[in-house]
């Protein structure tokens, strides 16, 4: 280890009624990143709050201390008055957050917001602090920093956000950067180039970085120590060689093994659960690539469901048009899991997205059992969309957080007249709770009482509550601990095997697909570029693109 920068000694995080962080110990050196990891509401976060004196109202840290370290000795942050944190926030500790859409202000550009603290805090120039944070986008690696400048938030993908973001961090050269689950729902290109980011500015800048995360795999490229957080409890530390090879606590093992693997077909995943209880569950049984081969060859023998032929979708901007989907064609058998990935950007969604007709194509076709959907009014397309549903990525967004969950699930019975009476859909939809794995008390409350997995849950619900034949996953786990992941990945299986569905599964994540899918769609720019089963493609991928997107895979 490095000089010491900041220790944390049995820090206690409360409310009035509830211990949230129990008594925990941890050190962050300089030079050095310290993973600390464990689902959500493990209390990771609040301790991150805690360092810079960020917690909520009403939540106070009631005992311990965190010191930062410097030449003159230490100060104990939770001490520390009001005007001693306003000068150490930015100046000496730095903070980068998950989504940076919701942390730039989307009425600023990019360049005006990156420049405050330096503005106010430097007390620099205009000129000087415009120049400094060109250069620091520069240094970032963002393309055109003097356009990204004068660009809004919404201009930028989600990787140029977390980079401006990571620009401002470093814009008053901070000693300690608190990066809190910074990768999580990128695409694992630009997630793997942020983290190599990270890993350089290390480096040049002699900086201590907390690393804050739900996957072990992402700390394995970039962290030195580890610390695995469940319920509030720091449960095991060490070099992050020996958590992933020597996991002595069932938590730190399960959140090793949920995740899909790459070298085999397990028939399901282990989630948390497994190990908590058992401490060390029996592997699962994977397919031999034999039975693999024989469920491949049942399928091909299966109707056509859904045909896409020539698909063209174009977006027209305010200088010129944006082909969003160019020449797509591919067939989808019923039963089957029709796996597409692709960077952000490459049109996956919009395709997904096109076959329900929420957005509307240019040219070619989309069929259903031989209908065209595309070319069906509005009335006939309602009845058509009963048999096709889809589940968005962000559950939060997609719920209506007015109305009950009950009343979301039986809004759907009611449009498509598959129930008649009230108590009719009530039924209905305590059955389909129950399927999705929710309590029959969760029908009278409201989506913001559930966590982020029970509100997936809620959404796979109300999409089933149509009663549909197929269904596009639009990245509907990517935003999930892999615990939770794994969870709903195997409830997705077991309701495709109960309800006789078939999917499209949209994801960047290709473990994930290669688990769920039973053929593959690769796609860049708009267009298919590679097709064939996910063995095929993993072992042999016959594109540049896909190669490299294979190569970016945490291992």
């Amino acid at each position: 280890m490095n000089d010491p920068l900041l220790e944390i000694r049995d820090l206690e995080i409360r409310t009035t009624e509830k211990i949230l962080v129990n008594r925990i110990s941890l050190d962050i050196s300089r030079q050095s990143v310290t993973g600390l990891v464990g689902e959500s509401g493990s209390g990771k976060t609040l301790t991150a709050l805690a360092i810079p004196g960020l917690l909520p109202a009403n939540v106070t840290a009631s005992s311990g201390t965190i010191s930062l370290m410097d030449a003159n000795g230490s100060t104990n942050l939770l001490q520390a008055s009001q005007t001693t944190l306003n000068r150490i926030r930015g100046n000496r500790i730095a903070m980068i957050f998950q989504e940076p859409m919701t942390s730039l202000n989307p009425t600023m550009r990019c360049g005006q917001q990156a420049m405050e603290i330096l503005l106010k805090q430097k007390e620099q120039t205009r000129s000087a602090a415009k120049e400094r944070i060109t250069d620091l986008f520069n240094e970032v690696k963002l393309p055109d920093p003097e356009g990204i400048f004068q660009a809004w938030p919404h201009e930028l993908s989600g990787g140029q956000r977390q980079r401006v973001m990571i620009a401002m961090a470093l814009s008053a050269s901070p000693d300690l950067l608190i990066a809190d689950e910074p990768t999580t729902a990128l695409d694992v290109t630009v997630q793997k180039s942020l983290l190599n980011l990270l890993s350089e500015l290390r480096e040049r800048y002699q900086l201590g970085i907390l690393f804050i995360t739900h996957d072990l795999m992402v700390l394995k490229q970039i962290a030195d120590e580890v610390a695995v957080m469940y319920q509030g409890e720091i449960v095991e530390k060490g070099t992050i060689q020996h958590i992933m090879n020597h996991p002595e606590t069932p938590y730190a093992r399960g959140l090793i093994a949920c995740r899909p693997g790459l070298d085999y077909q397990a028939e399901r995943l282990f989630t948390i659960a497994d190990f908590i209880e058992t401490g060390l569950p029996k592997t699962p049984e994977a397919d031999t690539a034999e039975t693999h081969h024989a469920n491949k060859k049942k399928k091909d023998n299966a109707e056509v469901l859904l045909s896409i032929r020539n698909l063209d979708v174009k977006f027209h901007g305010r200088k010129r048009a944006v082909h969003a989907v160019h020449g797509v064609s591919f067939d989808v058998l019923r039963g089957e899991t029709m796996g597409l990935v692709g960077e952000s950007g490459c049109g996956k969604t919009t395709l997904g997205r096109t076959i329900l007709q929420l957005i509307h194509n240019h040219s070619g076709t989309v069929s259903y059992k031989g209908l065209p959907l595309n070319q069906l009014k509005p009335g006939a397309l309602r009845k058509v969309r009963k048999n096709i549903q889809i589940v968005f990525q962000d559950p939060y967004s997609s719920l209506n957080p007015g109305k009950t969950v009950g009343s979301m699930v039986m809004e759907p019975m009611f449009i498509h007249h598959i129930v008649k009476r009230k108590k009719e859909a009530e039924q209905a939809a305590l059955e389909l709770l129950e399927q999705v794995g929710l309590p029959a008390s969760a029908f009278n409350l409201y989506p913001h009482q559930f966590s982020g997995g029970q509100r997936q849950r809620i959404g796979i619900a109300r999409a089933l509550a149509c009663q549909p034949e197929f269904l596009v996953l639009d990245e509907s786990v990517s935003a999930l601990d892999v615990s939770i992941q794994a969870q709903i990945l195997n409830l997705l299986n077991d309701l495709k095997e109960n309800f006789n569905l078939t999917y499209i599964f949209i994801s960047h994540d290709l473990t994930v697909v290669k688990h769920m899918a039973d053929k593959l769609l690769v796609m860049q720019e708009g267009r298919i570029i590679e097709s064939g089963t996910p063995e095929q493609i993993y072992r042999e991928p016959s594109e540049s693109y896909t190669r490299r997107l294979i190569s970016s895979i945490p291992r």
